[in-house]
């Protein structure tokens, strides 16, 4: 799957088209479900809290390593939008993906930032934490994992 970006801010050109895509054709609809180690599930939700890191309050670095981090995991970008808060410099951001979203809420203040990850289909979301490692360099990860939607 081709990996769509959109500019900082801005919504793809063409987002259903993009949604549209990945099915390929009423005989062969596809649900985008994971199966691992005999388990069925709608995707990979990672929480992920990084402490000491930098980076935290510049909006277009944050934009920039959180679509690195999605292409790493081979989604699609679809939309991203990023607030910058005052005075203290934080950022809330979400990039929304057609596999799901990642998002980010920084305190710069305490050298801090909460993101998550959510990401179906083949999708490996633990491809993105090599990249948050690299652009927040982050003293210490702590990470969470929770599989969305399993079945029965």
């Amino acid at each position: 799957m081709d990996a769509l970006v959109a500019p900082l801010g801005m919504v793809s050109d063409l987002p259903s088209d993009a949604q549209g895509s990945f099915s390929s054709g009423l005989d062969e609809a596809k649900d985008y479900f994971c199966e691992r180690n005999g388990v069925r599930f709608a995707g990979t939700h990672l929480i992920i809290d990084l402490w000491g890191a930098t980076n935290l309050d510049d909006p277009a670095r944050i934009d920039e390593i959180l679509r690195e981090a999605a292409i790493a995991t081979g989604a699609t970008i679809l939309h991203g939008h990023f607030h910058h808060f005052q005075p203290n410099g934080g950022v809330s951001g979400v990039l929304v993906l057609a596999e799901s979203h990642v998002s980010i809420h920084t305190w710069p203040e305490r050298a801090f930032a909460a993101l998550d990850i959510f990401v179906c289909g083949d999708c490996d979301p633990y491809k993105a934490i090599p990249v948050f490692k690299k652009g927040f360099l982050p003293e210490r990860v702590q990470l969470g994992e929770h599989r969305r939607g399993m079945t029965l």
